[in-house]
């Protein structure tokens, strides 16, 4: 996925059983979808973000609390 704060590096998140880090994703009836547990980037923008639903929740950690969608 593109990285929701718009600096447009590319996240490349482990789906694979066995494999670490990785995350869960669901997607609900509406095709929305939702991963587990939260997506951190350590170095550069340093963004730090849940994706539920289809919808950007951003960390109080992170500098922007915006919701993107």
């Amino acid at each position: 996925m593109i990285c929701p704060c718009g600096c447009g590096r590319r996240l490349e998140l482990m789906l694979l059983k066995g494999v670490k880090p990785r995350w869960d994703l669901d997607v609900d009836q509406h095709d929305f979808p939702t991963l587990y547990p939260s997506v951190w980037v350590a170095d550069g923008c340093r963004s730090h973000f849940f994706l539920r639903s289809g919808r950007i929740d951003w960390c109080n950690d992170y500098p922007s609390h915006e919701t993107v969608s």
